[in-house]
């Protein structure tokens, strides 16, 4: 799999697009991703499905993320 979103990723950039992590769920994820070079993510660690006026909130508010441990 990590092979698949390698090559997904330099492809990508290698044709100058902005390719976005989807399925985002755990820290793993993030350092996992952005260690392969993905400048976006999407998924459930950032935030469920909302409705408008909780979307409109959601984005009025600063993300804050912890620091990732070793103990991954």
């Amino acid at each position: 799999d990590a092979a698949i979103v390698r090559t997904i990723v330099a492809l990508g950039e290698n044709m100058g697009l902005n390719v976005v992590g989807e399925g985002v769920e755990t820290i793993a994820h993030i350092q996992t991703l952005t260690g392969m070079g993905c400048s976006s993510l999407q998924g459930f660690h950032f935030s469920r499905p909302l409705d408008y006026k909780s979307l409109a909130r959601f984005l009025r508010t600063p993300l804050h993320f912890a620091e990732p441990t070793n103990s991954l």
